[in-house]
């Protein structure tokens, strides 16, 4: 059986030249960047080499990238090292983040800290203006992500930046999901914290960035060498961080032509279920184009996922971090509340390399064929 890969936004296939980037570097890149001798340099060559790439994708400067092991070590860094430098007991997140932000939050609460979770409209969407409401006093902290990773949703990131700017709130942002879909510039958003993950835009996992404004407070939060300007302690993990870079320059270079298609291969998908008389209304508004969030009255999204996976569809119910429970997306949640069907019935279908307008066609046609034969039970 062909299989169908849609769920880009839980993992993605690693690009074949990122996959002869990495190989390449492991048998002759070998050296620590720490160390003085040749191979050494060599390495730490690499990595300035890399480091430098990942800066310019985000106009930053060099200086201020934390190589980190993925997105979820970038935003505890983010989050505990500034709750570790400033005064202050206050942040301010929101209902619809990652669980590698609500968890370290909740953490933070039960270590004396007042967390304020912003609510979202309908489309999944934050107001700048409940940011400006909940500040206090106190607060040290603002983190709210740049595009929702179930439903797609972009949110005001430059807007809060903006009002944000001129204060001692430091200001972090989880780009994980949009970093290689979306234009980042940390001038243009105001941030002073940007996380970001390489298996997301077909890079190997295990290996990511957070960028650090100059000047922002950050106490680290990994202790051993002086690795990363004695940010982020251990050896850099070298061939990752080249295959992370390769994976960058080639999305960069794809952006524009991404866009269109990921929008076109979501309006195809949609305009089939509508010629099969599929019900259906889509979650999110202001999305990112990869992704697809559905939600499919009658169904029950459990059967309806074992039944795609049977015909050669993978997707997704939402976040891949949560696989395995039963407990309804704190997302549509967020969104609808706690009773609302769209928490039980959504499907999150997304994008990536590879796919052919023939893939999306067959997959909308099955997906049809599927969401009619549950309804009827």
């Amino acid at each position: 059986m062909n299989r169908i890969y849609l769920d880009h936004a839980a993992t993605s296939p690693v690009h074949p030249e990122v996959v002869e980037a990495f190989a390449g570097a492991l048998g002759t890149v070998y050296g620590n960047p720490s160390s003085i001798h040749s191979s050494g340099r060599t390495a730490r060559k690499a990595l300035d080499d890399a480091r430098r790439v990942f800066a310019e994708s985000i106009n930053a400067g060099d200086a201020e990238i934390i190589i980190t092991s993925g997105g979820t070590e970038a935003d505890n860094l983010a989050i505990f090292g500034t709750a570790a430098k400033k005064q202050g007991k206050h942040i301010i997140t929101s209902a619809i983040e990652h669980h590698a932000v609500l968890h370290a939050c909740a953490k933070l609460e039960r270590e004396g800290y007042e967390v304020t979770y912003l609510p979202v409209d309908v489309n999944g969407r934050v107001e700048a203006e409940d940011v400006k409401k909940a500040l206090r006093d106190d607060t040290i902290l603002v983190t709210v992500m740049l595009g929702n990773n179930e439903v797609g949703t972009m949110q005001p990131i430059a807007e809060i930046g903006e009002l944000l700017k001129g204060t001692d709130v430091t200001f972090h942002t989880d780009a994980v999901q949009a970093y290689g879909i979306l234009p980042i510039d940390v001038e243009t958003l105001n941030v002073d914290l940007l996380s970001v993950s390489a298996h997301k835009l077909n890079g190997p996992k295990g290996i990511g960035f957070l960028y650090q404004r100059k000047g922002t407070q950050l106490a680290p939060q990994l202790i051993g060498g002086e690795q990363e300007r004695k940010r982020r302690a251990g050896t850099e993990n070298v061939p990752g961080v080249i295959a992370f870079a390769k994976a960058v320059a080639i999305s960069l270079e794809e952006k524009e032509e991404k866009w269109a298609l990921y929008n076109g291969f979501k309006e195809m998908f949609k305009a089939i279920l509508e010629g099969e008389g599929v019900n259906f209304y889509e979650n999110g508004s202001h999305q990112m184009p990869h992704i697809l969030n559905l939600s499919i009255p009658g169904i029950d999204i459990e059967s309806f996922l074992v039944n795609l996976d049977l015909a050669g569809i993978s997707a997704s119910s939402g976040s891949a971090c949560t696989a395995g429970s039963i407990d309804p997306s704190h997302v549509l949640v967020a969104m609808y509340g706690e009773k609302a069907e769209q928490s039980r019935n959504s499907i999150r279908f997304s994008f990536g390399i590879g796919l052919t307008e023939q893939d999306i066609i067959q997959a909308a046609e099955k997906t049809a064929q599927i969401s009619k034969r549950l309804a009827l039970k």
